[in-house]
């Protein structure tokens, strides 16, 4: 049978974006495998962190798409709104105690802002190292190249390539706010205005570097408000 020449233009099309769709979704989705496995098999913090670290790291580096620049536009800024985002998240919990204990934060579907991690763990300064790296470093790639170079482009059409950076669509700036909100468990509310303020940021530099230097000044100053005030239940 033969293929028309279109139909066979759109296979291609098809494949090439669903290829280039892996590169950006791949990280993302072995971050997620590994809390799922971690949770399943515990494995003692001291050395399942560091290979954790390395292994997110090492396939966010092979999958990085080199037409994307890692260099910000806009720094000073980006630190800025980084810094504001870390302050937003911490505020109710300052502001109000046992904010977060209440029942539309607590429950079965969003879980509890308890950490689960030992206190060995808690006292050994190789994990908490790793720890805030992961936090600081890695974290922010991964979900920036997933939440604000992706998914935001692939929603408004599946072949992503053809969307801009940074391009503004109703649907798709609110669905990925609010399913950036859902994987911070019982932090949704800070982890949904967290999630507009880095699609705006997304839709005002149009960098996906800007959106990594904001994400991970947020996360690294909690690192640092964590491990200072002993605030372990921000670390799920």
């Amino acid at each position: 049978m033969t293929v028309q020449p279109g139909v066979r233009e759109s296979r291609d099309t098809y494949r090439s974006s669903s290829y280039e769709s892996i590169r950006y979704v791949a990280p993302f989705a072995v971050f997620l495998i590994f809390l799922e496995f971690f949770r399943v098999f515990p494995i003692a913090p001291s050395l399942g962190e560091p290979i954790r670290v390395a292994a997110l790291a090492g396939i966010t580096f092979l999958c990085w798409p080199r037409e994307i620049s890692f260099r910000p536009t806009y720094p000073h800024a980006s630190i800025v709104i980084g810094l504001g985002v870390f302050f937003v998240w911490i505020a109710p919990d300052l502001l109000v105690p046992q904010y977060r204990r209440s029942a539309l934060f607590s429950n079965p579907l969003f879980g509890q802002a308890h950490s689960f991690l030992s206190p060995a763990a808690l006292h050994s300064l190789w994990f908490l190292g790793w720890r805030s790296m992961r936090a600081a470093l890695v974290v922010p790639v991964i979900e920036e190249l997933f939440w604000r170079a992706w998914l935001m482009r692939w929603l408004v059409n599946s072949d992503f390539r053809m969307v801009r950076l940074g391009t503004y669509a109703p649907l798709a700036f609110w669905l990925s706010a609010v399913l950036f909100a859902s994987e911070h468990g019982s932090f949704w509310d800070v982890g949904l205005i967290a999630g507009i303020v880095y699609n705006f940021w997304m839709i005002r530099t149009r960098s996906v570097a800007d959106c990594i230097l904001a994400h991970a000044v947020t996360n690294a100053a909690l690192s640092v408000y964590v491990i200072a005030g002993h605030h372990w239940q921000y670390w799920l």
